[in-house]
C-alpha cells in the first residue's frame, strides 16, 4: 500500500500507510476454503529440480513457473491453471475448467506456447502434481524443446513465486466474492489476471513496474 502510494505522488511510509488503513477501517481480507490440488503419489517420472529457487530471471521466456488452484462457487469447485513468466511475472497462460484433469495443465501451456513463441532450452517449472507428471503434457514440453523441472516433494518454497501469486489473487480479490457460479467466478478471475494483475499492479521485483509496463520497457 505504502509502494503504491509512493508511486502516486504521496510521501508516506509503511508505518503511517498502516495507521491510515486502520483508520479507515481497511484491512488485510482472509484466506476462506481450501482443497488440495497436488496428487504427487501417482507413480508417474518426476523431473529434476532445475530452477533451485534462482526467481530472478531477466530475459523473458527462459523460466515459467506452473501451478493449480481452487476458488469456491455455490456450484461447486473452480479450477485455475496458471504459467507464469518469473522475468516480468506476467501470467503469460491460463485455463479454467470444473476440473482438474490433465488438459487443464496442457491448456495453460499451450497459451503461454501461443503468447511468447519461446525458444528451446526454456525451463518448465511446477509441483509434482499428476497432471504436470502425465505422458501428455511431458510429451508436449518435449515436442517443444522446454526443460521441465519439479520442486521437491511437499515443499512450497520450491516454487514460491507461483504461490504468491496465487495468494495475492485470493486474498486481494476472490476471497471478497462469494460466487454463484462457476462462470461467474471464471470471468472475474480472467479479469483479475489480464486487466488488474498484469496491467495494473506493481511489482517490488520490477522496481514497481507492472508486468506489462516492464514488457514494454524490455522491447523498446
Amino acid at each position: 500500500m505504502a509502494k503504491e502510494l509512493q508511486k502516486r505522488g504521496y510521501p508516506i511510509g509503511r508505518l503511517q500507510a498502516r495507521s491510515l488503513m486502520r483508520e479507515a477501517g481497511v484491512e488485510c481480507r482472509q484466506r476462506r476454503r481450501f482443497k488440495a490440488t497436488t496428487d504427487s503419489n501417482h507413480g508417474r517420472p518426476v523431473a529434476p529440480n532445475l530452477l533451485e529457487r534462482q526467481f530472478n530471471v531477466v530475459e523473458p521466456s527462459r523460466v515459467w513457473v506452473a501451478d493449480i488452484t481452487t476458488i469456491w462457487t455455490r456450484e461447486g469447485w473452480l479450477y485455475l491453471a496458471a504459467v507464469l513468466d518469473l522475468a516480468d511475472r506476467q501470467v503469460v497462460g491460463w485455463a479454467v475448467a470444473d476440473h482438474m484433469r490433465t488438459e487443464l495443465a496442457t491448456s495453460a501451456l499451450e497459451m503461454a506456447l501461443g503468447r511468447r513463441r519461446p525458444e528451446a532450452g526454456l525451463i518448465h517449472h511446477s509441483d509434482r502434481g499428476s497432471q504436470y507428471a502425465a505422458n501428455e503434457f511431458q510429451q508436449m514440453l518435449e515436442a517443444k524443446g522446454i526443460l521441465q523441472s519439479m520442486s521437491r516433494k511437499g515443499d512450497c518454497w520450491d516454487n514460491a513465486v507461483m504461490e504468491r501469486f496465487f495468494g495475492t489473487l485470493k486474498s486481494e480479490w476472490t476471497d471478497a466474492h462469494p460466487y454463484h457460479t462457476r462462470e461467474e467466478a471464471r470471468r472475474d478471475v480472467i479479469h483479475f489476471m489480464e486487466m488488474e494483475y498484469n496491467s495494473a499492479r506493481p511489482h517490488t521485483a520490477l522496481n514497481q513496474l507492472t508486468p506489462r509496463e516492464w514488457e514494454l520497457a524490455a522491447v523498446s
